[in-house]
């Protein structure tokens, strides 16, 4: 029997999805026999209970539930002493449910294969679990978000999305993990990535390396759409926010294939999908009308970089007589902030440059929607910008 373990924090009922999306690769790909143990809190409802217990069902696989919040409670608590901003973050306590394994499942229970919910399996699982880690607490693949600098090795850091976990091992190592709880308490700013930090505390010297197929993390930011996904363990590095490309990327069509075979993908997931749609539409008018406001009387000025001015020339059909400052260097910042002073609100500005601080321009005194805009967001897939459709996935 091979186990796999997840945690589960489901404060808005519609994040299991995911969870159920990656057990069913799972299932589609293996062909022995396999539990699944979600270490779950109070949040996750009865109705995805009932789904998770359907979608085993219809692989004759099984799916056990573990309420965290009842079974270690004590646990959860230290957590937030050591961790204060587990509750304010991208993270939610479930991060660590996976550190409470081998303290949740059943002794007779000797190895699990813990993954992150963000994960498609399209290799037989049978493969990471056969691998020995012999008396190594922990098999991991490396991760290239290095953290922990000066504290762990860079060529010993790994991703803690996907873990082979000694049970047994770990079992005996509480008084490690308690010494490393202590460290981040007594050293805030070290933990940026929390729970993967602490493991790295504590184990990353002790890991057995596995390859990287076993976790292939695909970054939502710089992704190789042209790639034909293998045979691998891909790990969506951003939960469902890198399920923002359109969907002629090929990782985004391997989550869907799955996910329509769950019966997470039902006629209320639909709806919601269609009223999303709308609200894309409303919200598009919305700025037309916003935009068409905001220009009444005042005239346009454009900030971005040389090289893309000849194509936002063709966009925006800029005439010659609008004002242009180009992002060049470090001072190009204060010739913007100099330039907008000096319009005296007379001129919006159209900022089409990526990544850019906004805040820097609030700050200074400036509204958004009124004094600038992202230029960006008038971009559409003819000009190279795909549809950013993350919305729709969380409305789903």
């Amino acid at each position: 029997m091979i186990h796999v373990c997840f945690g589960l924090h489901d404060k808005t009922g519609r994040y299991s999805k995911f969870t159920g999306t990656a057990m069913c690769s799972i299932f589609d790909n293996t062909a022995s026999a396999v539990t699944v143990h979600i270490l779950h809190d109070n949040t996750l409802t009865q109705d995805n209970r009932e789904k998770f217990i359907y979608l085993a069902g219809q692989y004759g696989q099984l799916v056990k539930f573990y309420n965290v919040e009842t079974l270690c409670a004590d646990k959860t608590t230290e957590i937030r002493e050591c961790f204060s901003r587990v509750d304010n973050t991208n993270f939610t306590i479930a991060t660590f449910y996976r550190i409470f394994s081998p303290f949740i499942l059943s002794e007779e229970i000797g190895k699990v294969i813990y993954l992150d919910s963000d994960i498609i399996v399209t290799l037989d699982i049978n493969e990471l679990w056969k691998i020995d880690t012999g008396d190594k607490p922990l098999g991991t693949v490396w991760s290239y978000q290095i953290s922990l600098s000066g504290v762990v090795k860079a060529e010993d850091y790994f991703n803690a999305g996907v873990l082979v976990m000694n049970l047994k091992a770990l079992r005996d190592k509480e008084q490690a993990m308690k010494t490393g709880l202590k460290f981040f308490a007594e050293n805030p700013g070290h933990e940026r990535w929390l729970d993967q930090d602490l493991l790295n505390y504590c184990f990353a010297s002790q890991a057995v390396k596995l390859p990287l197929k076993f976790n292939c993390q695909v970054q939502y930011h710089a992704r190789p759409i042209k790639e034909v996904p293998g045979r691998k363990i891909y790990h969506y590095l951003g939960g469902r926010e890198a399920l923002h490309l359109q969907m002629n990327d090929p990782f985004n069509r391997l989550w869907m294939k799955y996910f329509i075979r769950t019966p997470f993908f039902d006629e209320e997931t639909i709806g919601r999908l269609y009223a999303g749609f709308q609200q894309i539409h409303v919200g598009l008018k919305n700025s037309m009308i916003q935009l068409s406001a905001v220009m009444s009387g005042k005239e346009r000025a454009f900030f971005t970089v040389p090289q893309s001015l000849d194509v936002v020339k063709k966009i925006f059909f800029i005439r010659d007589d609008e004002e242009i400052i180009f992002a060049e260097n470090q001072e190009s910042l204060k010739k913007l902030l100099d330039a907008m002073k000096n319009s005296g609100g007379k001129k919006v500005f159209f900022i089409m440059l990526m990544n850019f601080p906004f805040n820097l321009l609030t700050q200074a005194g400036f509204a958004a929607g009124k004094d600038f805009v992202n230029g960006f967001e008038f971009f559409s897939e003819a000009h190279g910008v795909p549809l950013n459709s993350y919305q729709l996935i969380k409305e789903m």
